[in-house]
């Protein structure tokens, strides 16, 4: 396909006249049956929601397509209205568009359906088992039709992957306002995603699926390397340079757990990953994320121990049920320094999480056809699953909870993961290590895209990234080196690494000080032409700010707040009119639906001085507003942060907490 009919094709929308009906192409993956949950009238009005985006004289031909979609698949998808052109993060000159802020929107939403980066590509889910951008191709097409026409004074609007329109707005707004999944609160809970998913009428759009700042899994690869590692320096007194000879065993190698043997191994350790999904471990294999597969128990235990004498760096997959693994490891006793878990636990009852003892295309059958059974084979692999667990953790081993909702639905299934005062036997990454050591000091997961799609522009924004943070890092407090220094290590390697899968993306935790500095150097970049095109600023949602999440992102917070949702919000709100391109606030994300409210941005750079205003406003909120609401629920890093930040900046004025003595309370109640 020219150019020239990549364009008129996004131009044009919803085409006129019907598409050759689709086949499925069976080599990619694709989520398994969803549940059927619909009662025959509300299948009825299922299909008549779908109808809604086409001419009445379709109506004949797609009302029996849509309804057969619906018994075969759970959802309506349109596979007849996917485009026949590639999707993926092209050049941004590429995409037909009036506003260039529109056109940096079509980049990253393309990245998160490219075959290289999304889970389902045909399905429009990018990660997480049911994380997505749209709920069907009609929404896609429309979508980009109507970022192609949209000037800088209006405001597309979408519902959950719907575009409800372009409203007048003015240059300063949002180009883009997205929901997902915001449910009244009475009808959040898991089932109401499945039955209001299939009316049409919401979607899951995980943190950054339905945000489109999803970046493939580099985006975790650099949070999973400070977990692994801050977690090795803590709980196993390894030196602070990496865990050469430790093991990490952990589960799930699909759109985020991917990041999981990279991680492993950046960090010099063993990264041993269980993942049931024979494509799934493919496609992380064919990318050079994991070193070697085993399907063999007691093979990959003899080349763990090589691995371990020898104080190897490796990757190595075992293909099968994570809980087969533990089990073997309890039997054979054999050490493992840490351990974690990264399957779907938020989807437990539609593929996020497999049970025991049946093939996986068995508990797919399972799960479509016999769902109580399928619920309780799931919850008894939990109970084994966590008691091969403690037998290790008995040993040494440190274990952490993912914020992937295991933890939770493992209390849910009756295994013994509570302590007797009521609470977790094992803590929450965040609990132990990024909230304390990165969140509450204000460091984050930074991102940016470069939407030339050029490989030079992305290596010439780490070399202006790592000059900002060696600078900030020789003025620095002690308090924060060490993150610098990890930091400053992690953009040296960047290239090493070789993280990029999709578009020319790097992610960098950086705090507020780091972002708006780098944030500035790339825009001075862009004026001079030594950065080709516009450069698109974001993070992850699981951040400093942009979640409200008790089992993840505001586990270590303990004023009783964790179960707000201000803060995410908040920052939402606060974004909107500081400057971001586009926002974003969610229903759920990681930990599962009805969990947790997060909200996210896009903002582009262009060189112009508008730029520079906005970024210097944007970012320095997105940020502050977390550590403020931190340092307000008695958290002693963000106390520090934040009081650092009001002497840097005289304009802010924080709310800060007077600190009772305990004792004082003893006896009282």
């Amino acid at each position: 396909m020219t150019l020239a009919e990549f364009r008129k094709q996004i131009k044009a929308g919803i085409p006129d006249k019907l598409p050759m009906p689709a086949v499925r192409d069976e080599s990619l993956n694709h989520p398994p049956k969803r549940k059927d949950i619909l009662n025959a009238e509300e299948k009825k009005l299922a299909i008549r929601n779908a109808l809604r985006y086409f001419e009445k004289k379709h109506h004949s031909i797609l009302s029996k397509e849509f309804a057969d979609e619906l018994k075969t698949y759970g959802r309506i998808y349109m596979y007849r209205f996917r485009p026949d052109y590639k999707i993926f993060a092209r050049p941004i000159s590429h995409y037909p568009a009036k506003s260039k802020q529109a056109a940096a929107i079509m980049h990253m939403l393309s990245n998160n359906l490219d075959y290289a980066v999304a889970q389902h590509p045909h399905e429009l889910i990018t990660y997480g088992g049911n994380g997505a951008v749209f709920q069907n191709w009609a929404q896609y097409l429309l979508t980009m039709q109507y970022l192609s026409s949209m000037s800088d004074e209006q405001t597309l609007v979408l519902y959950s992957g719907h575009p409800l329109g372009l409203f007048p707005s003015h240059k300063d707004a949002p180009r883009a306002v997205i929901t997902n999944g915001m449910m009244i609160p009475n009808y959040s809970k898991p089932d109401d995603l499945e039955k209001f998913n299939a009316l049409g009428v919401t979607q899951y759009g995980q943190m950054t699926a339905g945000s489109f700042m999803y970046i493939g899994p580099q985006g975790i690869v650099h949070g999973t390397t400070l977990t692994i590692l801050n977690a090795g320096r803590k709980f196993s007194n390894s030196a602070s340079s990496g865990l050469p000879g430790q093991i990490f065993v952990s589960s799930g190698l699909g759109g985020m757990s991917g990041a999981q043997p990279k991680a492993a191994k950046i960090t010099g350790a063993i990264g041993v990953i269980a993942e049931i999904n024979p494509k799934a471990i493919h496609t992380r294999h064919s990318q050079g994320w994991v070193d070697e597969v085993y399907m063999d128990l007691n093979k990959l235990i003899a080349r763990i121990e090589i691995a371990r004498k020898k104080k190897e760096a490796v990757s190595l997959a075992y293909q099968g049920n994570v809980v087969d693994l533990w089990e073997k490891f309890a039997e054979a006793n054999v050490k493992i320094e840490l351990g974690s878990d990264q399957t779907s636990l938020h989807n437990p009852w539609a593929g996020g999480y497999y049970p025991a003892g049946f093939t996986y295309e068995e508990s797919n059958r399972m799960m479509a056809t016999e769902p109580e059974r399928f619920k309780k084979e799931v919850q008894k692999t939990l109970v084994r699953h966590v008691k091969a667990i403690n037998k290790l953790t008995s040993q040494g081993m440190y274990f952490f909870d993912y914020g992937n909702a295991f933890l939770l639905e493992a209390s849910r299934a009756g295994a013994e993961v509570m302590k007797a005062d009521g609470k977790f036997r094992y803590a929450s990454y965040v609990q132990d290590i990024l909230g304390p050591m990165c969140f509450d000091y204000g460091f984050g997961p930074f991102r940016w895209v470069c939407t030339s799609a050029d490989p030079a522009d992305l290596k010439k924004t780490d070399l202006l990234a790592l000059g900002v943070l060696q600078k900030i890092y020789k003025t620095a407090p002690k308090e924060i080196k060490q993150q610098l220094a990890d930091n400053i290590l992690w953009i040296q390697e960047a290239q090493k690494n070789k993280l990029v899968v999709g578009s020319q993306a790097r992610i960098l935790y950086a705090d507020s000080e780091g972002r708006v500095k780098i944030a500035e150097a790339f825009n001075k970049a862009i004026a001079s032409g030594k950065i080709s095109a516009q450069v698109v600023l974001g993070r992850d949602h699981h951040d400093v700010s942009g979640t409200d999440s008790p089992y993840r992102e505001t586990s270590n917070i303990y004023d009783g707040s964790q179960f707000t949702a201000d803060m995410a919000v908040q920052n939402f709100a606060g974004d909107s009119f500081r400057g971001a391109t586009w926002v974003s606030l969610h229903n759920g994300g990681g930990v599962g639906w009805g969990e947790v409210i997060n909200g996210g941005f896009g903002l582009v750079l262009d060189g112009s001085k508008d730029a520079t205003r906005r970024l210097k406003s944007m970012l320095f909120w997105d940020v502050n507003n977390g550590i403020a609401r931190r340092g307000w629920a008695r958290n002693q890093e963000a106390l520090f942060a934040i009081k650092r930040e009001m002497k840097r900046s005289k304009q802010l004025q924080v709310t800060l907490p007077n600190l009772v003595d305990d004792s004082l309370l003893n006896g009282i109640i």
